[in-house]
């Protein structure tokens, strides 16, 4: 069994409470999806050129290379600020791409996308010679792997027979695609998450894995978990009647019973 979430905190959460139904979980990988991934490289970095000991960068070793780069590039920090061009390639590996892909991008000429892009292109290949990923590349490097070497795709395929996702709603499309290529075959994936309550957009999520699940597996087997314990009526009454306007949403009648409570 694989299963994957987001915070280290729910993962230990998740696995604290399997082991209270069925003891040990040894077997079981229940972890964020940075971690599952950074296991698999651990084993398989080496056929993508980097050393299975190779190192993570967090937000401070990022922030120093991308001020390094816009430095050596005399890009002026103000206009090409580390934070802003590291979100700019954080988008752009959050939807599977590269800095050479990014540079197609730029096929009208325009300094801005081809300044980002320079020192996008020179940020990844620093990493690579520093031996190095950042936080993005975990999932990326993951997915590039399943696509470029069939055999270890099969390998992690016959190893998790089964895939549980916790808060399906706020996956990216890396991860979309890291799940697709896990479950395709055997299709003993389990998610559970809440359209209504896809909030992370500003940071990748794509609420059309939820919405396009049942298209994804047209097999599959759904359960409305419409009780609400947590509000009174009056609070339930007023977010129904609100989030029903939402364009796009699964048709879904929460209710409670508890009381109604204090007016709104």
């Amino acid at each position: 069994i694989l299963a994957v979430t987001f915070t280290n905190k729910a993962a230990a959460e998740m696995r604290e409470r399997v082991e209270q139904l069925v003891g040990p979980v040894r077997g079981m990988w229940i972890q964020t999806f940075h971690s599952a991934c950074l296991r698999i490289l651990r084993s398989e970095a080496e056929k993508l050129g980097y050393g299975n000991n190779f190192v993570v960068y967090d937000t401070v070793d990022q922030k120093a290379l991308a001020k390094s780069i816009i430095k050596d590039l005399k890009y002026d920090e103000k206009r090409y600020s580390p934070a802003y061009v590291l979100s700019e390639i954080s988008d752009s590996k959050e939807q599977g791409g590269s800095a050479a892909e990014y540079g197609r991008k730029c096929a009208q000429y325009d300094e801005h996308c081809e300044a980002i892009f320079e020192i996008y292109d020179r940020y990844e290949k620093q990493l690579k010679k520093n031996n190095a990923m950042d936080f993005d590349d975990l999932i990326l490097n993951v997915v590039r792997l399943f696509a470029k070497f069939p055999e270890v795709l099969e390998k992690y395929r016959s190893k998790f027979s089964y895939i549980m996702v916790d808060e399906y709603q706020d996956t990216n499309m890396l991860q979309y695609k890291l799940l697709r290529y896990l479950a395709e075959e055997h299709r003993n994936i389990c998610v559970v998450g809440d359209d209504d309550q896809c909030i992370y957009e500003w940071r990748g999520a794509d609420i059309r894995n939820i919405l396009d699940f049942e298209n994804d597996f047209k097999d599959v087997f759904t359960v409305r978990l419409e009780q609400n314990y947590r509000s009174d009526g009056n609070i339930l009454r007023l977010a129904n009647s609100v989030i029903k306007n939402n364009k796009e949403r699964k048709v879904k009648a929460l209710w409670t019973d508890r009381e109604d409570g204090m007016l709104v």
